[in-house]
Order: C-alpha cells, then structure tokens, then sequence
C-alpha cells in the first residue's frame, strides 16, 4: 500500500497550487459578487492542460485519469477558487463520453475538453423526481431519424458558460413497453431548449438554472453510444467520477479554510503576548477539524485509485463515502474558521465566510448525505432497503 503521489502528480498539484494561489479566493469572491465568470482562470488552465488531464492523450488530453482530475479539483479550491464546472464537464461529460461515446462523439469532443474549449454541462435533476433518477419525467421520443426531448430540469450548473447540455432522458424500450435512460448531447442554443436562473444564497461564479425542453429536436447522433442500451452504464459512469471530484472540492475548501485561520490565530494576540492559537479553545476545533480534512482526503484517494483501475463497484461506495466525508469535513472547516476569526470572520475581507453557503450546499448536492447514509447502510451494513 502507497500513500504517495507519483512524481508527475506531485508536479500537478504543485502546478496548480501555483495557478490557483496566483488568481486567490479574492478574485474569486470578487467575480461571483460582480456577476461574472471565472473566464480567465478557466482559460489558463485549459491552456495549461490542467482541465484535460483525464482526457486520453489520443484526443490531446494528459492521459491520466480521475485522481489527476481530483488534484486540480482540490488544488484549486485550496487556493479559494472552487471551480464547480471542473465536475460537471471534464468529470462527467467527458468521461461519459470518453467511456460510451461513439468514436465519432470522442473526435468531436474530447479534444475541446482536454483544451477547456468546450464546455458540456449535465442535466440529470428534476423538480418532480428529486433524488430518485427512477421517475424522472424528460421523456426522449423517436420522430424518423430525430429524437424529441420533452422536459423540465432544475439545478443545472452553469448552462450560461456551456455550449452544450448533456441531459438524462427515458425513452421507451420496444421489447418491454418500460422507460429506459439514455443520454443526449443538447446545444444549449437549441430551439426549443429555455432556462431560467435560480436566485442562490451561494457565492459563487456559477450558476445555476431551471431548463424546459419543449420538443427539442435532435439528430440521432445526438444520442451517447451507439444505442439507448448505453443509456444506463453512460449514466453510472459518470456519476462516480461526480462523487470522487465534488468530495476533492470540498477537501481543498477545508484545507483553504483551515490554512487562513491558522495563520490568523497563530498571529493575533489579544491575551498578554501570547497567540490565540496557544489556547486549547481555540487550537484544537482547529485540529479536530484538520483531522477530519485529512481523513477524507484519504478516502477521496482510495476511490480514485479504485475507479482508475476499473473497479467500479468498489469505487462507488469509496465516492459516496468520500463525498460524504468531504462534505461534512469541509462545513466543519469552514465553520470552524469563522469561529477562530471572531468578528472578523464574517467579514469579506478575511475570506471564509463567503464560503459557507457552498459547503453547507456540498452536503446535500450532488446527492444529499442521508441518501448517501441510505446507499452505506444497504450495501455497505446489509440492510434492508428502506425508501
């Protein structure tokens, strides 16, 4: 068992530390306050190669895998840029479509990923269904050779910044009369495709949006894979890589969040010419919370390695139990951390509470944690299914 990084993932992580810690939480916070996107900073790391790393090096990406994926995820957000757009495209999309794409659908897209070019978010929640992908009401019709997508969407990340949408229909199976999943490749610019955003109480760049499909009509090779039948498998494929990225994100948040305020209360001094830091009421929600950090980012670790290796079922309970651990560590972090600042903590300026609407949402989104306790507790303990 190895517990260190090869060197080339050293040598990522060290290049974009170094990316991220240029830009900082301060143009972050300032990008999302203004309305705007992190443009600038997407560019560069796509120029970079940061944004393509899971990209096969055929279609001009690194030729690693979800684990490189995962460090430019927790790099970046350990420099107070989390980046929300690295799981849904280069996460899911490409990886969906690297995996159960036609040869085709890999030419033409692949590429754009590994460059950061082309951006493809995903579309799977619906205000119906929830967390339950088994009633999902966006139905996919054949009308000749197109396709008609009917539907309605919520809480999609960043349609306004993407050039595509992969969105998560049912169609009907011929043999059983059953809906089935399958995956469709949407412009965003399609006629009969309309969003609207959702007002947030979330900080961020990002946003996120209502979409309606009213017959989008799409040729057949808008459909992933060569058949409805990689509806399924595409899904599940991506859905992994969505847990092992999202639970990244969150460490690197904690880590930021712990980092700024362990310099502050190593240097404030209020009590006589001793830190704050030296009190046990202070230091030590610090460390409790820096333990718990660390432990999820070794389980992030584990499911990446397991998901590289093509261990799929292994890696799906490691991901969900990765993105639960981040997201409970990563609200605990930052919360810990405006505690350590006192006053000050609430403010912009000190740079940690204008995270806590994105770590308190890393505890629901992508899948909330008690579905998550639901998944561990039936596959993990052997329990009876309870919903």
């Amino acid at each position: 068992m190895n517990f260190d990084l090869t060197d080339e993932q050293e040598q990522l992580r060290d290049a974009v530390r170094a990316l991220g810690r240029r830009y900082g939480h301060d143009y972050f916070v300032a990008k999302a306050r203004a309305g705007e996107h992190t443009t600038e900073l997407w560019a560069e790391a796509g120029r970079l190669g940061y944004l393509g790393v899971n990209i096969p090096t055929e279609y001009g990406g690194g030729g690693g895998g979800i684990m490189e994926l995962a460090i430019v995820c927790e790099e970046l957000a350990a420099a107070g840029c989390p980046l929300l757009l690295l799981v849904v495209s280069p996460a899911i999309a490409a990886t969906v479509i690297n995996r159960h794409g036609t040869e085709a659908q890999r030419k033409r897209f692949l590429p754009g990923f590994a460059d950061g070019s082309l951006t493809v978010v995903f579309a799977i929640t619906e205000p119906e269904a929830g967390s339950n992908f088994h009633r999902l009401g966006t139905v996919a019709r054949r009308d000749g050779d197109d396709w008609l997508l009917s539907g309605r969407k919520c809480f999609i990340s960043g349609v306004d910044e993407a050039r595509y949408v992969l969105v998560v229909a049912r169609t009907e199976d011929a043999s059983t009369g059953r809906l089935k999943p399958a995956l469709f490749v949407v412009p965003t610019d399609a006629p009969g495709l309309t969003r609207s955003k959702l007002e947030m109480e979330i900080l961020s760049p990002e946003n996120q949006f209502l979409l309606y499909l009213d017959d989008v009509r799409l040729p057949a090779d808008a459909l992933v894979g060569e058949s409805v039948d990689a509806g399924l498998p595409a899904l599940f494929a991506g859905l992994n890589p969505e847990r092992i990225t999202v639970a990244a994100m969150g460490a690197g948040t904690g880590r930021y969040a712990i980092e700024r305020a362990s310099a502050y209360t190593a240097s404030r001094k209020v009590w006589g010419g001793r830190s704050i830091g030296s009190h046990q009421g202070v230091s030590h929600p610090l460390a409790h919370a820096a333990v718990q950090v660390e432990l999820a980012r070794l389980m992030i670790y584990k499911a990446a390695t397991l998901y590289d290796a093509g261990r799929d079922l292994e890696a799906g309970m490691a991901g969900n139990m990765a993105k639960y651990a981040a997201g409970e560590a990563a609200a605990l972090a930052v919360d810990t951390a405006v505690q350590a600042h006192g006053g000050a903590g609430m403010t912009t300026e000190y740079g940690v509470a204008t995270l806590l609407g994105a770590v308190r949402a890393g505890r629901i989104a992508p899948v909330s944690r008690e579905m998550i306790l639901n998944f561990v507790a039936q596959h993990h303990l052997g329990q009876e299914k309870s919903y």
